[in-house]
């Protein structure tokens, strides 16, 4: 069975930690996560298997925009389209609420979620040098969801 994206708030916000600790060198804390999907605007997703989150993302929205902050697959599950399945949730729901574009962050050294936000149709637009704790540069992407009228990604 494929795993679907679920709706995240604070309550889960222990597991999501030590998931994103599983998956970056600096994860964040359960309290910095807390406070991001107790933030209007944060929308918070994630994928279970065996009852176990293996794959999140958390999106926050502003007006007509929105930014990726964060997207982690457990490193047992990469590769399985846990992080296809996750964005594209985002992207449609953030879509259905209005928003056009969404901008996000990835580091120069992380090939492998570049060629999926590629494959996802993003592109590059700007780049923040030493923007990482090790630091490596930001690539500053985005996609539009709304284009010329359309309604949908």
């Amino acid at each position: 069975m494929t795993p679907k994206a679920e709706t995240v708030g604070p309550s889960s916000a222990e597991a999501l930690a030590a998931l994103h600790a599983r998956c970056f060198p600096h994860g964040w804390t359960a309290r910095e996560i807390g406070s991001l999907l107790n933030l209007p605007g944060c929308i918070g997703l994630a994928c279970r298997v065996d009852g176990q989150f293996v794959a999140l993302a958390l999106f926050r929205q502003a007006l007509d925009e929105a930014e990726l902050l964060t997207l982690a697959t457990e490193p047992d599950f990469r590769r399985r389209g846990l992080a296809d399945i996750i964005l594209t949730s985002g992207e449609t729901r953030l879509c259905d609420q209005g928003v056009a574009r969404i901008f996000l962050e990835v580091s120069e050294k992380n090939p492998a979620a570049a060629a999926l936000y590629k494959r996802a149709g993003y592109g590059e637009i700007a780049r923040r040098k030493a923007y990482y704790r090790d630091g490596s540069d930001a690539r500053v992407l985005e996609k539009w969801l709304r284009k010329d009228g359309q309604t949908g990604p």
